[in-house]
């Protein structure tokens, strides 16, 4: 039976240099594990009337959307600080989705074999790693942060080799598009770089096609992807999320939370929190993220240059004069969304006491962060506990006071920025290890349910907010590559 979507192929007018044509690699026995039905019907694929067996084929690249045309992205990027050469090393986009909206998605199988970019790699993925991404990517969404989606997750039948031997899986992920920074390092350092402006021309009318008659067009992009990074990395400190390795191949030009390895949530406030296994410097720290992201701009700008100004001494000096407010734009908004999650309706530089008293005790007493914004959503803090300690209660009068001239604005704006329920660590682990080890998936289902709203409280499921003692000492978070 063929299936045709509605997929156009823009990215195929760009020069054959930035991408390679390539299918799947056929598996040995798909079956379909997950389904994102609500997202198949946003993006207007009309689904319901195939058999489990049609979908498994699609969903693992065994048969094609008639209208397809796969291709892996080439690109380039920092990690951990080291450029190198990279690109779609297991995974391969079919095609861009135009919805009913006429909006335009990348339609991505991720783990779906070797490509010319694979680097010795297998080019597949395991089943777990692509559970804790579509868990992760749509708890994102639903917790309001731009984000890739998860449209469905295939077993293959074949085993993947990593520290132990793993279930094959492939997960179809949807997203504005996959261009990175590291696509721009790959434009600027390869080919003699004289693919740099096709890319910066067709990344400019797909993203940001406002800024097509600026007087530097270049330079306005740059910055219109700095305002989007700065809003992205705000709502990731908003929720206590840790990407866990931002690499400049990992950071999306349309502003989307991309590439979920060993990403997590924090438990305890520490600003030096780590769960990453390759993270050993912490780097990627949940503290860190701003400043990366701020290093990673840099490489965008950088690579960018050529563009920016004939002559390389002018665009350096236009790049920086834009970097440089990154520092002062990010503590702006960051200030902001502190004062939302405390309920404040017009926030005043003499906030930032405030917040940073609160941070300060919740890392000394190393409370929960997501809890302890909970506690004063409620206005309701548990007994016997720290909370109840002078120090807190000489804050939460401070509090009080600020927020006490419009206080159903303040419960308005907390009920909206403080979620009651994040993807605990633990839980998801121990969801993982069931469905991945055992085929068990109702603890996923139940978690994946939980998440799609985030912010209103549950009674009866008070054991997914409660974190036992010490239980991310020494946890750890892995690539899955």
């Amino acid at each position: 039976m063929e299936i045709t979507w509605n997929l156009e192929h823009t990215y195929q007018k760009l020069p054959e240099a930035l991408f390679s044509t390539i299918h799947p690699i056929p598996v040995k026995a798909p079956q379909l594990v997950l389904f994102n039905q609500n997202l198949a019907k946003e993006l207007g694929l009309a689904l319901e009337s195939l058999d489990t067996d049609t979908m498994s084929a699609i969903f693992s690249g065994n048969q094609m959307p008639k209208d397809a045309q796969p291709l892996a992205q080439a690109y380039a990027g920092h990690q951990f600080g080291n450029f190198t050469m990279l690109g779609d090393g297991r995974a391969i986009l079919l095609g861009e989705q135009i919805t009913p909206k006429g909006e335009r998605y990348d339609i991505q199988l991720k783990g779906s074999g070797r490509t010319p970019y694979s680097r010795g790699g297998d080019g597949r993925a395991h089943l777990s790693a692509m559970l804790r991404e579509y868990l992760i990517s749509e708890a994102m969404h639903h917790l309001g942060i731009p984000t890739s989606r998860s449209l469905a997750v295939v077993i293959t039948g074949e085993p993947v080799y990593r520290e132990k031997v793993r279930h094959g899986a492939i997960l179809t992920r949807v997203a504005s598009s996959h261009i990175r920074v590291g696509t721009f390092e790959y434009a600027r350092n390869f080919h003699e770089g004289k693919y740099l402006k096709d890319l910066l021309q067709y990344s400019t009318a797909r993203h940001y096609p406002e800024l097509d008659e600026s007087e530097n067009p270049a330079l306005a992009f740059f910055e219109a992807v700095m305002v989007k990074q700065i809003e992205l990395i705000i709502q990731w400190m908003r929720v206590g999320f840790i990407h866990g390795v931002m690499n400049t191949d990992n950071m999306s030009i349309p502003g989307e939370t991309i590439d979920y390895g060993p990403c997590a949530f924090m438990n305890a406030y520490d600003p030096m929190t780590v769960f990453s296994s390759i993270d050993t410097q912490g780097r990627y720290a949940y503290g860190n993220q701003p400043f990366i992201a701020h290093w990673n701009l840099g490489c965008l700008g950088s690579a960018l240059l050529p563009a920016i100004a004939p002559k390389t001494e002018d665009a350096v000096e236009l790049a920086k004069a834009s970097i440089n407010q990154f520092p002062k734009a990010y503590e702006s908004l960051w200030l902001e969304m502190m004062g939302r999650k405390l309920g404040i309706t017009e926030v005043k530089p003499s906030d930032k006491a405030l917040v940073d008293d609160l941070l300060h005790w919740m890392k000394k007493n190393k409370t929960d962060f997501t809890n302890t914004f909970l506690y004063l959503r409620r206005n309701a803090f548990p007994q016997d506990s720290i909370y109840q300690e002078a120090d807190f209660k000489a804050w939460l009068q401070l509090w009080q006071e600020r927020i006490a001239g419009n206080r159903s604005k303040a419960q308005e704006l907390m009920d909206q920025n403080n979620p009651a329920f994040i993807p605990r660590n633990h839980w998801v682990e121990e969801a993982l290890e069931a469905a991945s080890k055992d085929g068990n998936m109702l603890l996923f289902q139940e978690l994946l349910t939980l998440l799609q709203d985030p912010y209103t409280d549950k009674p009866g499921f008070e054991k997914f907010q409660e974190v036992p003692v010490e239980v991310d000492k020494g946890y750890q978070t892995f690539c899955g590559t």
